[in-house]
């Protein structure tokens, strides 16, 4: 797998400070897209064990609330693979850090369900994201005043209580908390 960026530090891909990992590699291929290079599966950089090491080390400081996996789509196939190995480590070494992941992909049509994106990793892997932010971006349900989400089909879903319940369990994040 390659990735295209690394972003330390970042409030705009999931609650609180997060370290966040654009994988390269989608075949969603959404108008108006913001990340259009990551459709490239080569694009980027190879996603080593000296790449996961640095992630790793960026998550330590106790102000990081957690990692951001986005893309590109890192549930392509491929991706869950490669992603799932290092999932496992940050979960070893940060129980209480949140794990957020964005895709294209719904979750009860693509992810629970056979579809193009399901292999053999996917129910694990999906077992250690806290948060999913799933559906395509849809350029005429663009709407920049949504938090962590850029079309209003796009949903914030609380992964744990969703696959415990066997329905869809939105996350309530903190600044509704606020309202």
């Amino acid at each position: 797998m390659n990735y295209g960026e690394i972003k330390n530090y970042d409030i705009a891909n999931g609650e609180g400070v997060r370290v966040s990992l654009f994988v390269s590699g989608c075949t969603h291929h959404c108008k108006g897209c913001f990340n259009e290079m990551t459709w490239d599966f080569n694009y980027g950089k190879p996603f080593t064990e000296q790449t996961q090491q640095e992630i790793l080390e960026m998550l330590a400081p106790d102000y990081i609330d957690g990692l951001t996996l986005l893309g590109g789509e890192p549930l392509e196939q491929s991706n869950q693979r490669a992603l799932l190995p290092f999932i496992k480590k940050v979960r070893e070494m940060y129980p209480n850090k949140s794990i957020w992941c964005y895709t294209g992909y719904t979750l009860e049509e693509d992810l629970l369900k056979e579809s193009r994106a399901r292999c053999e990793v996917t129910d694990e892997l999906l077992s250690m994201i806290d948060v999913l932010v799933d559906g395509k971006f849809i350029l005429e349900r663009k709407n920049i005043s949504l938090a962590f989400r850029g079309s209003d089909n796009q949903r914030i879903i609380d992964l744990p209580a969703s696959l415990s319940s066997g329905s869809i369990v939105y996350k309530l994040l903190e600044c509704d908390k606020l309202k």
